[in-house]
């Protein structure tokens, strides 16, 4: 039977933040989520940008959610690159927060039988070396998922 890796071997870095998203990552220091919510289309975005992807203005603030969604869609990476490779088979993920925004993103901790759309997951914050984390998912066993 295959094994995912959970890539949390993978050594990862951030580059300095712009300082539109500074406010996120300052979050991600204490393992929070912030997204940045657009006033006027009373919508989330993530990746942080500048500006509103729905409206192109800079009505957008910035508001604390828990992160818990379920896997869109979902690949398996068999062959790694750049310091994936050697890390390989493991899964990259499309989340679909409660909050309404997708999150291109790893999957920890989670069998390949386990593995499908649907599957309720919640962030695993990876940390990385100058005290700030990345967001990955692992699935949620809370949810009452009878699979898990």
């Amino acid at each position: 039977m295959i094994r995912l890796n959970d890539t949390l071997e993978v050594p990862q870095s951030v580059n300095d933040p712009y300082g539109f998203s500074e406010p996120y990552w300052r979050a991600s220091r204490e393992r929070r989520l912030l997204l940045q919510f657009c006033k006027e289309s009373q919508q989330f975005q993530f990746y942080p940008r500048p500006m509103s992807i729905a409206t192109g203005r800079q009505t957008l603030e910035w508001r604390e959610v828990d992160g818990r969604g379920e896997i869109y869609t979902y690949s398996v990476t068999h062959r790694g690159f750049g310091p994936f490779e050697g890390h390989e088979p493991y899964a990259v993920v499309i989340v679909r927060l409660d909050a309404g925004v997708d999150i291109l993103s790893n999957l920890v901790h989670c069998e390949p039988a386990d593995l499908r759309v649907g599957l309720r997951v919640k962030p695993f914050w990876k940390p990385l070396a100058d005290g700030r984390h990345l967001l990955l998912f692992a699935p949620d066993e809370s949810s009452g998922d009878a699979s898990l």
